[in-house]
């Protein structure tokens, strides 16, 4: 019998402007409690690297940079079944109520998809948003070959065209 995953929380701080959006957290993130706790994947490097900063091992100054820089970070899926950690392996998602989330944070106004497989999840359970830009990102997972400083050039040049 395959097992139920259940995602995380959002973190969030008062203001975020930006929500961006994986899918699931991988089985190392799972066991480890954290977002993006694989070490070979980009999430942190990158994010720590468009803010100008040394990326932190510590997860909660990790989280502190997401609210300092008016972020918001979660995924699609509340529940899934899924062998692994590949995307390509979701199944039976239940979707976190995302529609609620923005509603309760008027000021998000772009939605970044960490991913395709973020992107197609998210159309699979929500329609179209309502001013809200959404934007799909290359993935900071390590399945995904594409070299770190092309991912770091997409996200830092997104992040230069959002108004945070």
């Amino acid at each position: 019998m395959e097992e139920l995953i259940i995602g995380f929380p959002p973190i969030k701080g008062n203001q975020p402007k930006v929500l961006i959006l994986g899918t699931m957290p991988s089985v190392i993130s799972l066991r480890n409690n954290e977002y993006y706790a694989n070490p070979m994947n980009a999430f942190w490097k990158i994010i720590f690297a468009i803010k100008g900063t040394t990326t932190s091992s510590i997860y909660e100054e990790r989280t502190r940079l997401i609210k300092e820089m008016d972020l918001a970070l979660w995924d699609i899926c509340h529940t899934c079944i899924r062998p692994g950690s590949a995307d390509s392996d979701i199944h039976n998602e239940v979707a976190n109520p995302i529609i609620a989330l923005l509603a309760e944070n008027p000021s998000i106004r772009t939605i970044l998809f960490n991913g395709q497989a973020a992107q197609k999840l998210f159309f699979r359970h929500f329609k179209t948003i309502k001013n809200i830009n959404l934007i799909t990102l290359p993935s900071t997972s390590p399945a995904y070959t594409l070299p770190f400083q092309k991912k770091l050039e997409i996200w830092k040049s997104a992040f230069n065209q959002l108004t945070l």
